[in-house]
Formats: structure tokens, C-alpha cells, sequence
């Protein structure tokens, strides 16, 4: 029966299909498989309704809304010029302000695709006039911007938590030593790139000028200090802090920057909620297809046949970073959680590993397969929003997917890069 369900989802998938299909259609296949007939497609629908049922899903499409509106408005520039101005002046200053910028925008949106339109759009041109070629420039943008999904709040880790009931707060919190140390690399490697190519620098901020951005970023910079400062001080729930930051992003650009109306809300509104409805059929066709695979025991199998259940802790964290990093270089990072996460859940339970670290190191992988040829959703985002063809967007990214996948590594043998902080919060 596996064989025929995962046959026909890649044949789907060859045809050209979106991916909701192929999870429905083996998803049907399945329950037909199971019950031999389709008269019980109506306990398929409950397992689908089961997979968007719970609250901290809320979260989601709150989040998207929020990074929709500072992206339409001023506050993703604001961030922007604050880490110019500070940062800009130094060799390779202008990239290293596009990580920055990209973890920064991270912080507040937790989506890798909007911190590519909102970070990318302004600083592409400027780092071509700056002399930075354009492979490069979008590999540390694609790249950049996978930070997103490790520092809080990262859309990834509240679906992670959902699947695996694992403490979201927590998970928040486990984001962002690996998150900063991915911007350290990035960071590294782009003042050596720009030594090696001879970029010039830019010209140096005054202080009344850093003054300036500071003030001009006063604002956006309250969306981290919320949303963190919240969940760690335990005054709202990550639900919570989604619904706040919603209403924070629509005071500041429609009250204090007043760049936008009720009609560019309304829009903006209206194009979450086809975001969210696709995202949320994604949830809905992995949830009825992981009951499928784990009622016909379809993962013990496997799991059994490349024996993890000898393995050490190490040895499992080896084979879920290898399965969720090949996963999302084909298939949709959402997609991949809901459907390997169940899969793997008894086998962390069992050899009694941390849940948030688990987390911390799928959440990684998910973002290192998004970035990485040939399927990875991100490419495919800036190859949209930058109309430049598939091999000169992929063409610099393997020195950045060599660097996220050091962090990786490190993160398997050195748990307290994640773990540190949220022993310190919630210990």
C-alpha cells in the first residue's frame, strides 16, 4: 500500500500538481486502502478537521497578517536603515547589514517569504550598485532570510510544537542561539567575500545620523520586545502575542506612520487569508495523511528496517537531520513537519532525548532544505519576487548551505547552543 500511496503522489507531484493534491489524493488512496471502500471518507474529513483543531494554530495566520502589514508599510525600511547606519560603513557592511536586517525583520514577521520580499526589494539594488554580484546577492538573501525560521516567532516552530506537543514558548526561546550564530557566520563570510572581491565600503554614518535611524525605528523595534518580552515574562501565551503584535502593526503604520488606509487593510487582510487557507489545507491533507501512514504502520517499518530503535540518541539526531534536510529540498517545509514529526515522535520518547532540542535541530534542517536546490520553496519565492532565472538564484548558495549545515552539526553535538537560554527562562 506505501508504495502505490507514495507513486502516485510523485507522479501528482511530476504532473505539476500543488502539493495539497498529492496529500489528498494518498491521503483518499489510504483510507480506501484501509477501510475498502469510500463510504468512510467522512472519518478522513475528521482527521483533517483534528489537524487544524488546535488554538495555537491561531497563531499562524496572525503572524502572517502582522508581517504583511510591515511589510506594505514602514516598518520593515526602518529596520533596515537602523542596521545600516550602524553597521553599513565596515568591508562587506552592506551585507552584513542584509543578514542583520533579514534577522532583525525575522524577529517580527517568523516568515522566511515575507522577510525576502521586505529585505530583499530594498537592498538587492543597493548591493549591486555596491558591487556585490548578483549570485551572491541572492544566495545571502534566500539564505538570510531562513533565519526567520529560527528566531521567534518562527511559524515553523509553532507547527512543530502543535504536531509534537511540545511547549512553544520553549521552542521560541531554543531559536535564538542557533539564530545568532548563523548570523555570525553569515556575517564572517561576508566581510571575507568582500575583502577577497575589493568591495568598496560605504560611507560612514554620523552619530546624529545612527541618532536618527534609532528614533525611526523606536517603533518596529517594540514588535521583538513584545512578542519575546511577553512569552518569557509569561504575560501572554505565543497565541496572544500573535493577536498583540497584529494590533501593534496596524497602530503604527495606519495610526502613527499613517501610511495606510482601511482600503490597503482590507487588501492586505484579504491576501493573508489566501495564504493562510492554502497553508491550513496543507495542514489539514498532512494531518490525514500522517493517520494513514501511522495506522498502517507504514513508519515502524521503516524505522525498523534501518534498525533506530539500536541507535543512540546521537545516531537518531543523525538520521532526523538527514530526513527533514532531504525532505524540504522537494517538498513544502510545513508539509515535511506534519508529516516526519509523528513519524519520529515515539523514537525521540524513547531514547529519551530533549523534545526542544529535537525541535530546535528540525526547525533548523527545515530551513536549510527550503534554501537548497533543487526544490527548496525559498528559491522559488526569490525567483518570483526577483524575476532572475533558477541556476543564477542557486548559483552562490553553497558556501551558506556549508555554514548552516556546520550550525547543524554543531547543534547535534552542542545541545546548549539551543538549550542554554531556554534552560535560563523556564528552568
Amino acid at each position: 500500500m506505501a508504495l502505490m500511496i507514495f507513486s502516485i503522489m510523485v507522479v501528482l507531484l511530476l504532473l505539476g500538481f500543488p502539493m495539497m493534491i498529492p496529500l489528498l489524493a494518498g491521503a483518499a488512496v489510504g483510507f480506501y486502502e484501509l477501510f475498502g471502500d469510500f463510504g468512510r471518507m467522512e472519518f478522513m474529513i475528521q482527521q483533517m478537521m483534528a489537524g487544524i483543531r488546535p488554538s495555537s494554530l491561531i497563531a499562524v495566520p496572525m503572524f502572517i497578517l502582522s508581517a504583511d502589514i510591515m511589510t506594505r508599510g514602514q516598518s520593515a525600511g526602518r529596520l533596515i536603515d537602523l542596521v545600516m547606519a550602524f553597521v553599513g560603513h565596515i568591508k562587506g557592511g552592506l551585507a552584513v547589514s542584509t543578514a542583520s536586517a533579514c534577522t532583525l525583520f525575522g524577529a517580527v514577521s517568523g516568515s522566511t517569504q515575507a522577510t525576502v520580499v521586505a529585505v530583499g526589494s530594498p537592498l538587492r539594488p543597493r548591493l549591486r550598485e555596491g558591487g556585490y554580484k548578483d549570485s551572491f546577492i541572492l544566495a545571502l538573501i534566500v539564505n538570510s532570510s531562513d533565519i526567520a525560521f529560527l528566531i521567534p516567532p518562527s511559524i515553523g516552530m509553532i507547527i512543530y510544537g502543535v504536531v509534537s506537543k511540545t511547549s512553544i514558548p520553549e521552542l521560541f526561546i531554543a531559536g535564538i542561539g542557533p539564530g545568532l550564530l548563523i548570523l555570525a557566520l553569515f556575517s564572517a563570510y561576508s566581510v571575507f567575500y568582500a575583502y577577497k572581491h575589493n568591495i568598496p565600503t560605504e560611507p560612514k554614518s554620523s552619530w546624529k545620523e545612527r541618532a536618527i535611524a534609532v528614533y525611526r525605528a523606536l517603533w518596529p523595534l517594540g514588535f521583538p520586545f513584545i512578542i519575546i518580552g511577553g512569552i518569557f515574562t509569561g504575560v501572554f501565551s505565543p497565541t496572544e502575542a500573535a493577536a498583540v503584535s497584529v494590533g501593534y502593526a496596524i497602530i503604527l503604520e495606519m495610526v502613527v506612520f499613517r501610511t495606510m488606509g482601511w482600503h490597503s487593510l482590507y487588501e492586505t487582510a484579504k491576501s493573508t487569508g489566501l495564504v493562510t487557507g492554502v497553508v491550513f489545507i496543507l495542514v489539514a491533507s498532512g494531518a490525514a495523511f500522517a493517520w494513514v501512514l501511522s495506522f498502517a504502520q507504514v513508519p515502524q517499518e521503516i524505522l525498523e528496517s534501518i534498525g533506530i530503535y539500536e541507535m543512540s540518541g546521537l545516531g537518531v539526531l543523525g538520521v532526523i537531520s538527514v530526513a527533514f534536510f532531504i525532505g524540504c529540498m522537494f517538498v513544502d517545509p510545513i508539509v515535511v513537519i506534519l508529516v516526519l514529526v509523528p513519524i519520529f515522535a515515539p523514537v525521540v520518547e524513547s531514547v529519551g532525548l530533549d523534545p526542544v532540542h529535537v525541535g530546535a535541530i528540525v526547525t533548523l534542517q527545515v530551513a536549510i532544505g527550503s534554501a537548497t536546490p533543487p526544490f527548496g520553496c525559498d528559491i522559488f519565492t526569490s525567483i518570483a519576487v526577483f524575476k532572475r532565472p533558477y541556476i543564477e538564484v542557486v548559483k552562490g548558495t553553497p558556501p551558506f548551505i556549508f555554514m548552516l549545515l556546520s550550525v547543524a552539526v554543531l547543534l547535534v553535538f552542542f545541545p546548549q547552543i539551543a538549550l542554554f537560554l531556554r534552560d535560563v527562562a523556564f528552568r
